[in-house]
């Protein structure tokens, strides 16, 4: 499946040390590569000597550090943030309080929907609960510095509260987790919700920025026909879970291991989470049918004629 997304899994900037990525913009990648972060979190500084930094990071004193290092001699006025997992917003105390910058975001974290019954929060531990912005910023509000303006897009579905960043001036989109060029986007429920992050997909694909730059690797070029490759990818992905359940009822796992062919046995449970939003989908709209609520260890089966 993931052989349909022309994935950029080249990534060359060094952990910790700035490089200009595009023009007005420069990147800072902390040290924490894995599974979920690839070579690490990028944080961006946008525009020279009166500056806003995007994604300060994770809490790690180098990457602050470094982060701080690479503004030195310059104000930083404004922090934004495109959501609230760790990885992404913990750093913003550490940096608001060496630059005394405002905090720009769409709210703090929350769940995509109420629990289930039964249901735990079960991915807090990924997410930075004690993130509060200063300023909550709406949907198409724009704030400006100097020499640049952010215009805030809501992209939820990998968080509720994600949130892309268009630079009017550069034709280009932050785009945080939401769109990615090494991966696919993990959506997991409760957090997260794959028809929020499907219709989030088409509001990029009706969008005109041809560059993207990511929470994660390199920039994405050609990003309206990359944006394209993801819903087709997702959509690929249902039909193969619909195709599986035309067998007959069954579970997630099963679904998993019918699906996700050779996957990394470190992402299993990321993907049962993502089948899981599918899901929830499929359910919303009368395709899947579940005994009461859809859950993570629920067993599913085609609705036809039901």
């Amino acid at each position: 499946m993931s052989d349909d997304v022309p994935f950029d899994k080249s990534f060359d900037l060094a952990p910790d040390r700035a490089k200009e990525v595009t023009p007005r913009v420069r990147a800072v990648a902390a040290n924490n590569p894995g599974p979920f972060t690839f070579k690490g979190t990028v944080s961006y500084i946008i525009g020279r000597g009166k500056v806003a930094i995007l994604d300060p990071g994770p809490d790690d004193d180098a990457h602050v550090a470094a982060l701080l290092d690479a503004v030195r001699g310059e104000t930083v006025t404004h922090i934004f943030v495109t959501h609230t997992h760790r990885d992404h917003s913990p750093a913003v105390p550490k940096v608001k309080a060496a630059t005394g910058a405002k905090v720009f975001a769409e709210g703090p974290h929350r769940l995509a929907r109420l629990l289930h019954t039964g249901e735990t929060r079960r991915l807090d531990a990924s997410a930075d609960m004690d993130f509060r912005p200063d300023v909550a910023l709406a949907d198409g509000e724009t704030v400006s510095g100097d020499g640049w303006t952010l215009q805030a897009l809501t992209t939820p579905g990998h968080t509720a509260n994600h949130m892309a960043f268009a630079f009017k001036e550069a034709d280009l989109i932050f785009s945080g987790d939401h769109v990615m060029g090494w991966s696919t986007t993990i959506v997991a429920p409760p957090d997260g919700a794959m028809s929020d992050y499907m219709a989030s997909l088409d509001k990029l694909a009706a969008r005109r920025e041809r560059t993207y730059l990511p929470g994660h690797g390199n920039p994405v070029r050609n990003a309206p026909k990359y944006v394209q490759h993801l819903i087709a990818h997702r959509k690929g992905r249902e039909a193969s879970i619909l195709h599986r359940l035309g067998k007959g009822a069954t579970d997630i796992p099963t679904i998993v291991k019918a699906v996700y062919i050779g996957l990394d046995p470190r992402l299993v449970g990321a993907a049962g989470l993502s089948t899981f939003a599918h899901m929830e989908d499929l359910v919303a709209r009368g395709v899947v049918a579940t005994d009461g609520d859809p859950v993570i260890g629920g067993t599913y089966r085609m609705a036809v004629g039901e």
